[in-house]
Order: structure tokens, then sequence, then C-alpha cells
């Protein structure tokens, strides 16, 4: 599977807009372009009072409840940036400036579907600097109980997940993808967050889920799946797990060259697993393709 091999942004500003899944705020997007090596910078336009510019990067990430958010030493956050930054880093978008006005990204249908249109509508434009990625080199894991989030070393990227639930709508669930654009686009881009019934009322007396519908999420009652049109695939529900991860890897700014492993994991898992990584320098180098092209020619 080819790697791109310069680093792109947008050509455009690709504008879009919608609530929150947690806030309920409507919320307006623009993702402008960036010069060589910005890598990805949420700015909220709705704050004036203090430094409203948020770079994304492992150590930003300040909460993982439903969710990745990021945060400056300002105090400003952004919240559910796992969905877009999963199709910044599929289409190959290493730079951009992404402005809104609000402190959570929309939700759009629930996946990364919406942004992969607003992308491919503007395109990408690349740039005179090499595409820079982290080739893992040793394995590294992290455990919470029966949960497992791990990095080792592949050919290409390569994306595996499990799930177990107790719902006859999910049970066990299981994919193991090699990953590149196309497969993104084919395989995981349309699929959606869910969540349980049951669990609403708790959420929303906890300020979360206040965006939350079967417009933008697949619901489970029980054994049931509410939404009535049903699921876009069998799987969709760890396929959509996968999808965030890929979003919650690229905090770390450079696209991953190696295996993912969640046996069971959340954002929470795959943040500590981006800050185990960052804590072993060992266990990766930074590679790029620039020379293997030259050679080729």
């Amino acid at each position: 599977m080819s790697a791109p091999a310069f680093q792109h942004t947008v050509k455009a500003p690709a504008l879009f807009a919608g609530v929150g899944v947690h806030t309920g705020a409507y919320t307006r997007v623009a993702v402008r372009p960036a010069s060589v090596d910005a890598g990805v910078v949420f700015v909220r336009t709705d704050v004036s009072d203090r430094d409203n510019r948020v770079p994304v990067s492992a150590e930003a990430v300040c909460k993982t409840q439903l969710g990745t958010v990021i945060g400056n030493a300002a105090g400003a956050t952004v919240s559910t940036i796992e969905h877009l930054m999963a199709a910044f880093v599929m289409l190959g978008v290493d730079n951009a400036v992404v402005e809104l006005d609000g402190p959570e990204m929309p939700i759009m249908d629930g996946s990364s579907l919406p942004f992969l249109r607003v992308l491919d509508r503007v395109g990408l434009r690349e740039q005179q600097a090499p595409r820079r990625y982290i080739e893992i080199l040793q394995p590294v894991e992290v455990v919470d109980g029966d949960k497992r989030a791990a990095a080792k070393p592949a050919d290409g990227f390569q994306v595996a997940f499990e799930i177990r639930f107790d719902s006859a709508a999910i049970g066990t669930q299981a994919i193991d993808l090699a990953m590149d654009e196309q497969a993104f686009r084919a395989e995981l881009a349309d699929c959606r967050t869910f969540g349980f019934l049951q669990d609403v009322e708790a959420l929303r007396a906890m300020g979360l889920a206040r965006g939350g519908s079967m417009e933008n999420a697949v619901v489970i009652d029980g054994d049931r799946v509410l939404n009535p049109e049903g699921l876009r695939r069998p799987d969709e529900f760890v396929r959509h797990k996968a999808l965030d991860a890929i979003g919650d890897l690229y905090v770390l700014g450079l696209p991953v060259l190696g295996r993912f492993e969640g046996v069971l994991a959340g954002h929470g898992l795959n943040n500590a697993l981006v800050r185990a990584l960052a804590a072993r320098p060992d266990a990766w180098r930074v590679r790029t393709f620039v020379a293997d092209l030259a050679e080729a020619v």
C-alpha cells in the first residue's frame, strides 16, 4: 500500500456546520490551509479573552470521556475531534487550521463520511516537504483489566479491534484491516458512533449527549437497534471503534506505520497508548519516503 511521500493541506477553506453530540450547541467550522510542518491547530473563534489556539498533540488531550478533548494552557478546549482527525490522517491532510465558533466539533451523522465529502469538494494541495511518519520498531502495549491497546511493527498501517457487549444487537465483533485511504473510504468512514438508550438520562445529567439523536448515532435499547434505517453494516459498531482509534492516534501529529490492536479499548486507553509511545522514543522512529522515491526514479 503506497503512502503519500509529501505533505498536504487543503486547497481552499472547507466549510460546514452542525450540532455537538454532547453540548448540543450549533457550531460553524472552517478548515483552512496551513503551512508546511504546521500540523493541525484548532482555533476557537468564539474565545477572545485568552489564547484561543489549541494545537493537536498527545499532551493536549485533557479528557477522554465518550470523546477526545484537547486543551491549551489557557484553558481553551475543543471536544470530539476524533472523527475529523480520522478523516485528516487517512486522506493525507498534514497541515490545517480548524476554526470553530463553539466548544465542540459538530457530530454530523456520527461518522467521518461528511468530513470526507467536504474535504473532497475543496481538494488537497501537495506541499514541498516530505510527509513524516511514525514507524513502530518495538511493541508498546497498555492494559487496563481486560482492556488492551497496542502498537506493533508492521508493513504499512493496520488496524485490528475487538469489542464485546452483552446486548445481542452487538455481541462480540472483531475486524482486522490493512488501512490506507481507499480502505478507509470503503471499510470504516461511514460507520457511526453508538450508544445505549438506558445511558442517555445519566449522560445528560452529567452534561453529555445533549445533542445526541438517531440522526447522529446508532441507538440501542436492550437487544434492539432503534434506528428505523437499521445498521449501515452488520458490524458497524466495531468498525466505528476502529475509526475512533485512527483519529485518536493522529494526536501524535504524524501518521503511524505499524499495527494498532485494540481489545475493548476506548478513547482513554487509546490516549494512554499514545502517551506510552511518546514516552518510548526507542520504540519508534520518524521516517519519510522521499529518499525511497528518489531511488525509484
